[in-house]
């Protein structure tokens, strides 16, 4: 059985319509199931008092259609571990959806396309039950906040106001403590996981030229939009550096009108690691290259580590180091916010490479590694070690070679300093491109 409450809000250029759904234990809508009594959100409805719900859906309802996008100027945390408010100011009122999801503990916020303009360090810290959280576009016209909690939370209150000087709207979300076993999966528990995002993903053509004569290199910049990926040295953010750095590689490449370039995304948006395999698939890539920055959390060994590293599919990583960056980089779809799918063991992996030695897809990825590092140690500074293996789920592919490329460490502030250099960039770029040349030209020379 399904109800709305409807609560209305004045002053700010006509009535704010906020739809609380009302979902009675054990009933279902549009195919989200509700949860079990206690494990969903407490929506303070005003005069309408408690009510669970697995949603709660804000809604603006203006007189007049408004087109410019709406910004987020400001955030705070207040409060302490028994009652915390989570509170965003909008330029205008959006509709937001608020839920929560599990391992780990989190509270999104989904909102139509929003243009943040929040303070560079925001959402590097919390309070109370808040450790931090991320923000970004997490596809085509939709945006998201992500909060890291400190535990199991409950929701107990969310809505929109009007700010005191009536120039904005605040978006306040009050959490408050809960148990795990209360908590469950969250209330976002029954959302698809991240397979099932669909849609368009970058500004680039969704398919290869049809009857294409020239070899097709995919370029993937990792992370993206609400996932910012490493955070380094004077506030460099490695989805920046790696798009920087793809936007360089693909124009070497196009200029060369040997290939057919395409990126897995050119903009900043996120892309989930499936989506990622699934363009590869789609465009049936000759050569995939994902290219990434690394981080040291460790601020002792920060400044001594540094370098740049290639990385090849393996079911048992070829050192720890390989094995904790990989978990990492693994993990950026829960950091989106996503509910990934269950079953991606080693298993797979494993099954997986035994497709690849028959393909001989392996052998192809270790030697454009080989390559890569040869041709980047001309122009930029390696790791100790820098070729290295590991499970990274992007390079879970049968159908093309692909190498996953730590460009370095922007922990390391004479390394931060230095990607963000155009003309680094250029350098590392070039070395990429030539390895790309030496590959195709081998493989062109042994199939004649």
């Amino acid at each position: 059985m399904l109800r709305w409450a409807e609560h209305r809000f004045w002053g700010w250029g006509g009535a704010c319509l906020a739809l609380t759904a009302l979902l009675l234990a054990g009933s279902t809508t549009r195919g989200v199931a509700t949860p079990t009594v206690g494990r969903t959100p407490q929506i303070d409805a005003r005069t309408w008092g408690n009510f669970g719900a697995s949603r709660v859906m804000l809604a603006e309802v203006q007189s007049a259609a408004k087109t410019a996008i709406p910004e987020a100027v400001s955030v705070a945390i207040t409060g302490n571990s028994s009652k915390t408010t989570f509170q965003l100011t909008l330029s205008r009122g959006v509709t937001a959806e608020v839920y929560s999801l599990a391992e780990p503990y989190r509270v999104i916020i989904d909102l139509p396309d929003i243009a943040f303009r929040l303070p560079d360090q925001a959402g590097r810290t919390g309070r109370g039950l808040v450790q931090a959280f991320r923000y970004g576009q997490f596809a085509e016209g939709k945006a998201r906040v992500v909060i890291d909690t400190t535990g199991p939370v409950q929701i107990g209150k969310a809505e929109m106001t009007r700010t005191s000087d009536g120039a904005g709207i605040t978006l306040a979300i009050d959490l408050g403590p809960t148990d795990a076993a209360t908590f469950g999966g969250g209330t976002g528990a029954a959302k698809p996981p991240a397979a099932a995002l669909k849609g368009p993903v970058t500004d680039e053509p969704v398919s290869a030229p049809a009857g294409r004569t020239k070899p097709v290199v995919m370029i993937d910049p990792g992370h993206g939009g609400v996932d910012p990926g490493a955070v380094g040295s004077g506030n460099l953010l490695e989805k920046n550096i790696v798009l920087a750095v793809a936007r360089q590689v693909r124009a070497k490449l196009a200029a060369s009108g040997d290939y057919d370039v395409v990126m897995t995304r050119s903009a900043d948006v996120f892309v989930s690691l499936d989506q990622r395999l699934r363009l590869s698939r789609q465009h049936s890539a000759d050569l995939f290259i994902s290219i990434h920055a690394d981080s040291i959390e460790e601020t002792a060994a920060a400044q001594s580590i540094k370098g740049a590293t290639v990385y090849t599919l393996s079911e048992r990583a070829s050192d720890a180091q390989a094995r904790a960056i990989a978990e990492k980089e693994n993990a950026s779809d829960l950091l989106a916010g996503l509910k990934v799918a269950e079953g991606e063991e080693k298993g797979q992996v494993k099954s997986i490479l035994i497709d690849l030695i028959k393909r001989e897809t392996a052998n192809f990825s270790a030697d454009f590694s080989r390559t890569l590092v040869g041709m980047m140690k001309q122009s930029v500074s390696l790791s100790r070690d820098p070729q290295r293996s590991a499970a990274f789920k992007v390079l879970k592919q049968t159908h093309a070679p692909s190498v996953l490329i730590e460009l370095g460490y922007v922990s390391n502030a004479d390394e931060a300093k230095q990607m963000m250099a155009p003309d680094w960039q250029k350098q590392v770029a070039g070395s990429i491109a030539k390895a790309v040349d030496a590959f195709f030209s081998k493989r062109a020379a042994s199939n004649p």
